[in-house]
């Protein structure tokens, strides 16, 4: 009986017992991908063209703002969540795991497309060019969320999640390039609770930057949408902590 190749280091081969599922699961990630990404791109440019139609729009913000440094930093964040619940989609064997990944990986571009849609036009990089989290003040003399404690932690995500930056510090819950490897490694019940474990993370380390923006965006909508993400994260994260539990695992401290 012919076997299948020896195993390929872009990790897209069947995964159990030489069965086509993980081969079909891997080009139904990429297929959602494409779909929602597209979905995205016409949300955003939606978002664009209705934004002139109003005339009680607040100014532009400027850089260095909590509206333009919110949606800079939230899109890091999102984007490493988008990726994390790709792989879930392909790896994972529960399928309540993986309907929440595709519930989080839709929400969340969705939500990238219209961030990226203020940052166009507010003529600002769509990628945050300084430290993370620096927009969040805590007094009013405007130091850094950056500079305090809690904020130095864990190592660099991987380069397709985080913007320009050369040796900032990582945001919160962000997961490390050796979580992402070991993610796209693992399946079945592994690749669930490990899926599961650093979303919490995920969800929990950017709750904060959620809850800033809720209260001191400038521009309503960009306030609206913060506490969206606030109120979502925190149900999935209530649902994922339930899993958790149901499959004996703990969720991981934050890094």
């Amino acid at each position: 009986m012919a076997e299948s190749a020896g195993p390929d280091p872009t990790d897209v081969d069947p995964v159990a017992a030489g069965s086509g599922s993980g081969a079909r699961s891997q080009r139904t990630a990429l297929a959602v991908l494409g779909l929602i990404a597209a979905i995205a791109i016409g949300f955003g440019l939606g978002f664009l063209a209705n934004q002139f139609l109003h005339d009680d729009q607040p100014a532009t913000p400027a850089a260095g703002s909590v509206d333009v440094g919110f949606a800079q930093d939230m899109t890091v964040h999102h984007n490493q969540a988008v990726e994390m619940a790709a792989i879930s989609i392909a790896n994972a064997s529960d399928p309540m795991v993986r309907d929440l990944a595709y519930d989080i990986l839709t929400t969340q571009q969705n939500q990238i497309g219209q961030m990226t849609g203020w940052l166009s036009l507010w003529n600002q990089p769509l990628l945050p060019t300084g430290d993370y989290m620096a927009w969040m003040t805590s007094d009013a003399g405007g130091h850094g969320m950056s500079g305090h404690a809690g904020m130095d932690h864990g190592a660099a995500s991987s380069a397709t999640t985080t913007g320009s930056q050369s040796g900032s510090a990582t945001m919160p819950g962000m997961a490390s390039s050796e979580d992402m490897a070991a993610l796209r490694q693992a399946r079945g019940p592994a690749a669930d609770v490990l899926f599961l474990q650093l979303m919490l993370r995920h969800h929990q380390g950017g709750t904060p930057m959620m809850e800033y923006g809720a209260q001191h965006a400038e521009v309503p909508t960009v306030r609206a949408l913060a506490q969206t993400m606030v109120d979502t994260q925190q149900s999935e994260s209530t649902r994922m902590t339930q899993l958790l539990t149901e499959k004996g695992a703990a969720p991981l401290p934050m890094n």
